[in-house]
């Protein structure tokens, strides 16, 4: 089993190497895929559209939503294929972050001339 900072490693590469193969102007869906493929194929345990729930103070289920990939059971991915990550991309991973209590998070842009990554921890 690996750690979460081994985890990280291994998937900053693995998506460098698929930016640097790939290179950008791609939907979304075919850095989601290929970086599913290459994870599972080196033998992690990899969920693809992972649904997480959100609930309200009470309990009451309020919405759903699907983080794009979960690794692991330990880190969520979410990707994006645009020109610069912006704010409502950092609050998309820390909402979901938040809803699924767990701590540990990547965001990575495969859209940009640059490849873009960044880790997010959350504590409550």
């Amino acid at each position: 089993m690996h750690t979460v900072h081994q985890l990280c490693d291994i998937i900053r590469q693995t998506s460098y190497d698929i930016h640097i193969y790939h290179g950008h102007g791609h939907l979304e869906k075919v850095y989601e895929n290929a970086l599913a493929h290459r994870l599972r194929k080196i033998g992690l345990n990899v969920q693809q559209q992972y649904p997480i729930k959100v609930f309200d103070e009470d309990g009451t289920l309020i919405g759903n939503y699907m983080a794009d990939l979960m690794v692991e059971n330990q880190l969520i991915i979410e990707l994006k294929s645009t020109r610069t990550l912006a704010p409502e991309h950092i609050a998309q991973i820390l909402g979901y972050l938040k809803s699924t209590r767990m701590q540990h998070g990547i965001l990575i842009n495969f859209g940009s001339y640059k490849f873009e990554i960044k880790k997010y921890i959350f504590t409550a």
